[in-house]
């Protein structure tokens, strides 16, 4: 539809809609009905850029989604003369569909999709231009970390050097900065050969006629870069660019989208700069504040009105997020009343909080309330275990969104498949998941052999592997001194020992996502501990009972933990998930555990640029998921890596005013505001005996001073009489460990 083709109502109304100062009566058409004032203002905006701080529960797709109805209907341009750009298909197919129902158009040739899919739409209708094949491929993550390794094998790089995961996320980081390999600094051999790596992975794509993910967009942006004809020829097409979650935008992106729209044309972004929480992805939340200078946006609207909770909820979140700087600022509010306070619960150890949690869930489904209404967030997965534990326990069905179960993670099941190698060397299914993992270049021939003469000689695979040589000799070596160094040792100390000697946790320390793989290794060791003394600790060496015995029957427990349980797709059941994982979704009830300094905020924070600022938005996103009832609890002391520790509250708690909150179990406590959070690291202390916390002369948060390394602040002991021990986190030489019988402390 043209706008000369549209009739003399049609343009009446249109000349209202974009007069500033008249005010549409919503009744008159339907397509505009139900929308609030904010919303209205956004939908009908004039041909201008345009940022829309949209808060959760506020309607920001549907305020998308009419706009572009309403863009289509009134004639300022047809439906082949925009784009909108989301980052999910999910999103685009629900776009695409809610367009369907508002009007009757043919959105097929459309051009709404990800990032990645545009791109890919581009390209192939350019790809001579582009230098690409016209059956150019894409790869995924699996294909491109595939090619690396071939192209690694060819230009003897060693891959223990050079990890080839490492490699990889290396890659595509450069190819989202929009950098090439002639255009990445080096500063030593070890980036050089990385750029050398780049260099050849770039010429071995382009011989193959190939693209991974990160090179269709860096490609696009280069092909309109360098050909103005193609440049100009999408930027007179697309007089109108809709892009969603623009907080989630990487640096990349937002060059992209500033190349397509060039200086006429309207960008109209949506998003929420206190919901931008994927930084360790590459979003950069400053594209907002760039975006509002590069294109001399003239007017924010902020849609604050949430659909989605009650006041008390909403008044606890905007209170947590204002102590964040450089916001644009927005303030969510709701008609739906105050609704119930925020409770909090202060449990005595995990274990408590665990219990709580699970009776609090049975009574509210005993209520009536499914339990698929119901949300249990967490900030990493490795704190999922004790909470998974105490719903199994329980019978309460579960499913662990947008993961796998404890027991079911990869580097889970690959510790305690040398922990069955250790309990029975037979187990051939536990020999073949480990013998090369980590690698230790044992590749499918030798297997294929091994394989063979156990089948010839009729005898288990690690029979056979006992008569080898070489390689698969050295891995028996291995499983015989890990079983005679568990020897007589706890079950903690296994999975301890399982996790370090086998090169497990060397392994992941090199790759990409060495964070939660670690922390799920070293809950592992929590566990073994768990097991022993709530299951089994009143029953070691009683009538025969040997810690072998113990081993075996954790492994049982650890195989009906992951096996069983897990709730079928459409049943009714609990949602367990990261705060990561938890956006864009809401639920009746939700609660948020483990809300201790050190995991939440979580304490790799403290060494990132603005890293507390994105932990304070995970826990505003958490917050905000709840419609009715919101639990927040954290434990005094808690269970990690095997040690029990004792912390302080998260600093998010006292950031809620008292007025919203309702104790569960304490009265209210002292604010936290004494504690200087800026010099106090975000870890966990370890958990003492009153006559130890007594005989500590330093206090946790005390200022001291050190002949040698200066001032600092105490943050931790351990030990007991002459071996205590108390850590300190220096200004200029960081976190050290001193022993308190030789450690000269002054008090400032």
């Amino acid at each position: 539809m043209s706008p000369t083709s549209l009739n003399a109502s049609a343009l009446s109304r249109l000349r209202r809609y974009n007069n500033a100062m008249d005010i549409p009566n919503i009744a008159s058409d339907p397509l505009l009905s139900g929308l609030n004032n904010k919303q209205l203002e956004a939908v009908t905006l004039p041909h201008q850029s345009s940022l829309i701080l949209a808060g959760a529960g506020s309607g920001k797709t549907r305020v998308l989604t009419t706009r572009i109805a309403w863009l289509i209907q009134t004639g300022q341009i047809s439906p082949m003369g925009l784009m909108a750009v989301t980052f999910t298909n999910k999103a685009a197919k629900e776009m695409l569909t809610r367009l369907t129902a508002m009007m009757p158009i043919n959105t097929r040739g459309m051009w709404v999709g990800t990032f990645h899919g545009l791109c890919n739409r581009l390209l192939r209708a350019h790809h001579r231009e582009a230098g690409l094949p016209s059956t150019f491929q894409i790869l995924d993550t699996a294909d491109q970390l595939s090619s690396i390794k071939r192209l690694m094998k060819l230009m003897n790089v060693d891959d223990e050097k050079f990890v080839p995961k490492q490699v990889q996320g290396y890659i595509n980081t450069c190819k989202e900065e929009g950098l090439r390999a002639d255009k990445v600094d080096a500063y030593d051999a070890h980036s050089q050969r990385l750029r050398e790596i780049y260099a050849e992975y770039d010429k071995q794509c382009n011989r193959e006629g190939v693209a991974d993910f990160s090179e269709l967009l860096l490609r696009c942006y280069e092909l309109l870069e360098r050909d103005p004809h193609i440049r100009n020829h999408y930027q007179s097409r697309f007089k109108y660019i809709l892009v969603d979650e623009f907080q989630d935008t990487n640096r990349l992106q937002y060059l992209w989208l500033k190349l397509l729209a060039g200086k006429e044309n309207c960008l109209f972004a949506v998003g929420d700069d206190d919901q931008s929480i994927y930084g360790f992805r590459g979003a950069r939340v400053g594209n907002m504040q760039d975006f509002e200078r590069d294109f001399n946006v003239k007017k924010i609207v902020k849609l604050e009105e949430n659909y989605r909770s009650h006041s008390n909820i909403l008044d606890a979140a905007n209170a947590i997020i204002s102590h964040n700087k450089n916001r644009l600022g927005k303030n969510l509010w709701t008609s739906a009343g105050k609704g119930e306070p925020v409770r909090i619960y202060e449990a005595y150890n995990d274990t408590d909080e665990a219990a709580f949690i699970v009776d609090e869930i049975k009574m509210l489904h005993a209520e009536g309330i499914n339990l698929s209404a119901m949300a249990l967030l967490y900030r990493s997965n490795a704190q999922s275990r004790i909470l998974e534990h105490a719903l199994f326990s329980a019978k309460l069905p579960y499913r662990v969104y947008g993961g796998l179960r404890f027991f079911e993670r990869a580097e889970i099941k690959h510790a305690l498949a040398y922990m069955r190698l250790m309990a029975n060397a037979n187990d051939d299914t536990a020999l073949l998941r480990v013998i090369n993992f980590p690698a230790r270049g044992i590749g499918s021939r030798s297997l294929e052999q091994l394989q063979e003469t156990a089948r010839q000689q009729d005898c288990s695979l690690w029979a056979a592997a006992c008569q080898s040589t070489g390689k698969i000799a050295g891995f028996v070596q291995l499983i015989r001194e890990m079983t005679d160094q568990a020897y007589g040792v706890s079950l903690a100390e296994v999975a301890e020992l399982v996790t370090t000697v086998s090169g497990l946790k060397a392994h992941y320390e090199n790759t990409k996502d060495n964070e939660d793989r670690i922390a799920n290794l070293e809950e592992l060791v929590t566990a073994a501990v768990a097991f022993t003394n709530h299951d089994f600790g009143n029953h070691n060496n009683v009538d025969g009972e040997t810690e072998q015995d113990l081993l075996t029957q954790f492994l049982t427990h650890a195989s009906l933990e992951a096996g069983e349980h897990q709730a079928e797709v459409g049943h009714d059941a609990l949602q367990l998930m990261t705060v990561h994982a938890a956006k864009g979704l809401e639920f009746r009830t939700v609660f948020i555990s483990g809300l201790e300094e050190g995991l939440c905020p979580h304490e790799q924070s403290m060494y990132e640029h603005n890293g507390l600022e994105e932990e304070r938005r995970l826990m505003y996103v958490a917050v905000t998921r709840a419609r009715q009832r919101l639990y927040l609890s954290y434990a005094q002391s808690r269970m990690l890596h095997g040690k029990v520790r004792y912390g302080i509250a998260s600093r998010f708690l006292d950031e809620i005013p008292e007025e919203l909150i309702k104790r569960l179990n304490s009265k209210p406590a002292a604010k936290l505001s004494n504690y200087n959070y800026e010099e106090m690291p975000h870890v966990m202390t370890g958990h003492k005996s009153q006559e130890q916390k007594n005989a500590m002369p330093w206090k946790v948060g005390q200022s001291v001073a050190h002949a040698k390394f200066g001032n600092g602040v105490v943050v931790s002991y351990e030990g007991a009489a002459n071996d205590m021990r108390v850590q300190v986190n220096f200004s200029n030489e960081g976190l050290k460990w001193l022993a308190l019988e030789f450690a000269k402390l002054n008090p400032i």
